[in-house]
């Protein structure tokens, strides 16, 4: 399966995702037919319309293409050699000034990486939440229709509901349906990721409110690692 990334409107990269986590955010609007994309094996960053027969998209033609992402630019830091102490040679001023150059770069580099890697394993882990998130919503789909046709909550084992395993794939080990405490109806999915103490084994909490047909999204994950519509 391809992974994929988007850009939003300030050019900003998400990703990586799987397919029907592209889908989704179309259909929810979050992302549109000129939104900038990129999959494994793509030459360069393409409109979303050019792979909507790949994807199954449905969209009216002559949607405007927005201009392709610019290569990211470095900039190393400007870094201001001490001045030439007197009587000082050449040999010793160029290596004052490498010294300088040297510490300053070390310090840098490790303010740098204190900040990227934590930022980085979280945006990970909402990407992992992202696409489970995803995952679930043909689930959540029959979830609403049983409720509205049965007049009660489904559970799993009930007619067009397998068993919580049979939903395991990808990160989610298990998906229990079911009825939650406040009377909502709603999924219980189940994380499976080994070696991410902060994911693994935790729970993602979609919640049908069938008197005004509407779903939130909760988790016992830290805020920090959630995608916006299940923070909180």
């Amino acid at each position: 399966m391809s992974e994929w990334f988007y850009a939003e409107g300030n050019r900003e990269r998400r990703g990586p995702l799987p397919a029907a986590s592209i889908v989704e955010l179309f259909h929810s609007r979050r992302i549109a037919g000129d939104t900038l994309v990129w999959r494994e094996g793509a030459t360069d960053w393409r409109p979303l319309s050019e792979f909507a027969g790949e994807l199954g998209l449905n969209m009216p033609p002559g949607q405007p293409v927005a201009p392709p992402l610019p290569p990211p630019v470095q900039h190393a830091p400007a870094v201001e050699p001490a001045p030439p102490r007197p009587g000082l040679s050449g040999c010793a001023v160029a290596g004052v000034v490498a010294a300088v150059v040297g510490v300053v770069l070390l310090a840098i580099g490790g303010i740098l990486a204190a900040i990227a890697i934590p930022a980085y394993n979280s945006y990970l882990m909402r990407a992992k939440i992202t696409a489970a998130w995803a995952q679930l919503q043909p689930l959540t789909q029959d979830v609403a229709r049983f409720a509205s046709a049965a007049g009660h909550c489904p559970v799993n084992g009930d007619s067009g509901f397998e068993s919580p395993e049979s939903y395991a794939a990808g990160d989610v080990a298990s998906a229990r349906v079911g009825r939650f405490e406040n009377g909502h109806c709603g999924v219980e999915a189940r994380f499976r990721v080994p070696g991410k103490q902060a994911l693994d084994g935790k729970h993602l909490w979609l919640d049908y409110d069938t008197q005004t047909a509407t779903w939130t999204c909760s988790s016992d994950v830290a805020d920090e690692h959630l995608p916006a519509q299940c923070r909180g």
